[in-house]
């Protein structure tokens, strides 16, 4: 179809003629809404970038005497990182005359490439760059990553008002025990008036030895 025909059928219809395919011969066109059709492409595009994970380059650095106890807890770091869908940088680091010795090194990275076999592949050959013996590996194709735990939400807090209006009610009830035993306490005490008749009936009773100088 003409390229004037096909854009008087997109006017008659209200919508727009989109060119999709331009390296066909002759180029594909569609009469299409362009507003809803970049709409729809830019959200599958963001939905696409949510779902993709971002490969990070992780680095472990061994020695050509790491061995034993060392080794293993490296080796678990490589496995833990390929699991989690990262590539892993294996560095071995010389020092001194150890670099005229590359075998160790060598030695070592393939002891590693033996440990992760089931996970992860060699996507750089080991190679020297100065007094370091470099190798990266990949998790292997189709492999998901491990999903993370979710995060744990803490329980949420009272409002401020409320924790307030808690702590109010209970120096309340704290006052009112106070007012209890003060009322307990004017119970037992004895009356003013009980207490005063002791002191003047102890000032009548004359002492013996008054009386007896007065008889004499």
């Amino acid at each position: 179809m003409p390229t004037h025909e096909a854009m008087n059928l997109a006017n008659d219809a209200g919508l727009q003629l989109v060119e999709v395919n331009p390296k066909a011969n002759p180029p594909v066109c569609k009469i299409m809404d362009y507003g809803k059709y970049k709409y729809e492409t830019a959200k599958r595009e963001r939905e696409t970038k949510k779902n993709q994970k971002t490969l990070e380059l992780k680095e472990v650095k061994f020695r050509p005497k790491t061995h034993g106890h060392d080794f293993d807890f490296k080796l678990r770091h490589v496995r833990r990182f390929i699991d989690d869908g990262d590539k892993v940088k294996l560095v071995v680091q010389f020092r001194g005359r150890e670099v005229i010795h590359p075998e160790t090194g060598r030695d070592i990275l393939d002891r590693v490439c033996k440990g992760v076999v089931d996970l992860a592949i060699v996507i750089q050959m080991a190679q020297m760059e100065g007094n370091r013996m470099n190798m990266v590996l990949a998790p292997k194709p189709g492999k998901q990553p491990r999903p993370k735990p979710a995060p744990t939400t803490p329980s949420p807090r009272p409002p401020r008002q409320a924790r307030d209006d808690d702590a109010k009610g209970e120096d309340a009830e704290g006052d009112d025990d106070a007012d209890d035993d003060d009322d307990g306490d004017e119970d037992d005490t004895p009356s003013n008036d009980e207490s005063s008749d002791t002191p003047d009936q102890a000032e009548a009773t004359p002492a013996p030895e008054a009386a007896e100088t007065n008889a004499g």
